[in-house]
């Protein structure tokens, strides 16, 4: 199928992007790497009557380190941020669920900020941002608001954005010393959508042990579910209980069922990957997060 009739606008700068948005309000999209708006808008699941494109406006592609935060612009691509050595050391979590975000190719034109704008319950990034504890900066006529993840992030494919607000920026805390991670998914085929996958984050105190472990589940609700995993870990050695780890996963995890998978293949899929995911971030923080 064909997209739905719309007005193309390709602002100059970012000002005149937030003003046109400003003025179309509801009616108008904004195209970035476009590979999931323009999907849907081909399938006339959207129909935008204006499309603003910013993919010309070198001031958002830009990735910043600055105050123990990674800032990410707009218009920064997934394949540069996968790639990107100073990301690698300092938000590994990042490059960890990109390699799981579609194909190369799509990320060679996919970007951080729309993925996360476009908050797909079954998304990497969402969950990312969600267990960092990341910001997003909204920009309009009034000025820039920074919304928390917690709260940016309010069911399937919505957010607090408001009509007319450009997002201009997403900001990852840097990985503390003695901290771990990984991401660890399940899909049909690679590439594919998850059926489900986790985040996971691990941090060892002053004695080697780990003081803090959790992780966000994807796919199992309509936004990535956090949950707090350090009651499974044992001891100074770091071994999981998995009668506790699954405990956890089954107090906090109630997922539908549809073509995909069933509820109880979901909720399994849950334990499964929060185990993995835990795991490795738990071996990662032992060993001083070298184990990329």
């Amino acid at each position: 199928m064909k997209p739905s009739p719309f007005t193309y606008h390709r602002p100059t700068s970012v000002g005149e992007a937030v003003s046109t948005l400003a003025g179309l309000g509801a009616s108008g999209k904004v195209l970035a790497g476009g590979q999931s708006l323009v999907p849907l808008m081909s399938m006339r699941l959207s129909a935008p009557d204006h499309l603003v494109d910013i993919n010309g406006l070198a001031e958002l592609d830009t990735v910043e380190v600055s105050d123990g935060q990674v800032r990410i612009g707009a218009g920064a691509r997934q394949a540069r941020v996968e790639r990107d050595a100073v990301v690698r050391d300092t938000v590994p979590l990042l490059g960890q669920a990109l390699v799981n975000v579609a194909h190369p190719t799509i990320r060679n034109r996919g970007t951080v900020v729309g993925s996360l704008v476009h908050a797909d319950p079954s998304a990497e990034l969402p969950a990312v941002l969600l267990l960092l504890g990341g910001v997003m900066e909204l920009r309009s006529p009034d000025g820039v608001r920074e919304v928390a993840a917690t709260d940016f992030f309010l069911g399937p494919m919505s957010t607090a954005a408001r009509p007319g607000d450009l997002a201009v920026a997403a900001r990852f805390p840097c990985q503390p010393p003695g901290s771990g991670t990984s991401f660890v998914e399940v899909s049909r085929r690679h590439g594919d959508f998850a059926l489900c996958g986790a985040a996971a984050v691990a941090v060892t105190g002053p004695d080697g042990a780990i003081s803090s472990a959790r992780v966000a589940l994807v796919g199992v609700g309509g936004t990535a579910v956090v949950v707090d995993m350090t009651p499974a870990v044992r001891g100074s050695g770091g071994d999981l209980d998995p009668s506790v780890r699954d405990g956890l996963v089954d107090e906090h995890v109630d997922p539908e069922g549809d073509i995909h998978a069933t509820a109880d293949y979901r909720r399994e899929l849950a334990r499964v990957v929060t185990g993995r995911a835990l795991e490795q971030a738990v071996g990662r923080a032992r060993d001083g997060g070298r184990r990329r």
